[in-house]
C-alpha cells in the first residue's frame, strides 16, 4: 500500500504529485503543478519549488528560508477554490510551530513556456 497523495486528490502520492517530484515527469497544467508544490513543501523539496518557479522570479526566493517555512508548519489540507488555464486559487490548511492551526491564502498566477509550467507569483490575503 501506498500513501495519500498531498495535494488532496484522493491518489497515491505515486501515481499523483511524484510523478513530478520524484519522476522528473512536467506538470501538464498550472493546477497540476500548483497541487506539486502543495506537495513539496509538506515533503520538504525546495529544489522542486524553486526549479517550477519562474526564472525571473527565483531571485525573490532562497532554498534557505523555503525549507525554514516547509519544515516549521504541519501540512493538513489543500483545498482548491478555482482554477483557470493559468490561475490557480487556494488555501492551504497547516499547523505552525506552535500546532496552531493557520490557513494560507493564495491566488497564484501561473506561465507556460516551451511546454513547461512554472509559478510566476500569487496574491495573498
Amino acid at each position: 500500500m501506498g500513501n495519500k497523495c498531498f495535494c488532496d486528490t484522493g491518489l497515491l502520492f505515486k501515481d499523483c504529485c511524484g510523478l513530478y517530484l520524484k519522476n522528473n515527469q512536467k506538470a501538464p497544467t498550472a493546477l497540476a503543478l500548483m497541487r506539486s508544490r502543495y506537495s513539496a513543501y509538506a515533503t520538504h523539496n525546495a529544489d522542486y519549488l524553486l526549479e517550477t518557479t519562474y526564472v525571473s522570479e527565483r531571485k525573490y526566493y532562497s532554498k534557505t528560508e523555503i525549507l525554514k517555512w516547509a519544515t516549521s508548519n504541519k501540512w493538513q489540507k489543500l483545498e482548491i477554490l478555482s482554477s483557470s488555464e493559468d490561475t490557480v486559487e487556494f488555501k492551504a490548511y497547516f499547523l505552525d510551530v506552535n500546532n496552531k492551526p493557520q490557513t494560507h491564502y493564495e491566488f497564484s498566477t501561473f506561465k507556460l513556456e516551451n511546454n513547461v509550467w512554472f509559478y510566476v507569483d500569487g496574491k495573498f490575503e
